[in-house]
């Protein structure tokens, strides 16, 4: 069985260039998740590292497939500087872990929470999964594996996760592009839902 997180990390330092910092998480039961920091200009990305190690499973099936299931690792983007965003790392871990926690499918659309601010004073405590292919290409692997996905993560506060789990995603999206928020903006207020 191939190692997918070396092929993982090339593809996010081809992508992002080389990171300017590194945390690891582990929690019990589960495998090492790391978060990778790569700035650039005013922007600063984390990546997470390891949960592609294994393939996402069905919380219905009865065994788990080592080999077939989607992969993914998720990506959060912020404008450097306006707030202490580094202490994402840990909520960056626990979202990057669900999948081995608690048997989830991270898909496109799909909410996650980690039930507390996602950094010190922020008003997110929730993101919305975007879709892969982006800033990040996918990273394609020998069949039967399926492609290691980069899912970006976009902020939400607690009123735009309410408000998504009504209306849906797309919905969301179409506010915040409506008025031209930007998802960027680690102290952003929430977008008009009225």
């Amino acid at each position: 069985m191939v190692d997918v997180l070396p092929l993982v990390e090339a593809r996010l330092t081809t992508a992002l260039g080389e990171p300017d910092a590194r945390a690891a998480v582990t929690f019990l039961g589960t495998d090492r998740i790391e978060v990778l920091r790569f700035s650039e200009g005013d922007v600063v990305r984390y990546a997470t590292l390891g949960m592609s190690a294994h393939p996402m499973t069905d919380p219905g099936a009865m065994l788990a497939d080592p080999v077939k299931g989607p992969r993914a690792e998720l990506v959060l983007s912020v404008r450097a500087g306006l707030a202490d965003t580094d202490k994402v790392l840990r909520p960056l871990a626990v979202l990057a872990a669900t999948p081995q926690v608690e048997g989830l499918i991270v898909t496109p659309g799909a909410s996650l929470d980690v039930g507390e601010p996602l950094w010190p004073g922020a008003p997110f405590t929730s993101v919305l999964v975007g879709e892969p292919g982006g800033l990040v290409e996918d990273l394609e692997l020998d069949d039967p594996m399926e492609p290691v996905r980069f899912l970006p993560l976009l902020p939400m506060t607690p009123n735009e996760a309410a408000w998504k789990r009504v209306h849906g995603a797309p919905a969301l999206q179409e506010r915040w592009l409506a008025n031209g928020t930007d998802l960027r903006d680690p102290a952003r207020r929430s977008v008009a839902l009225d």
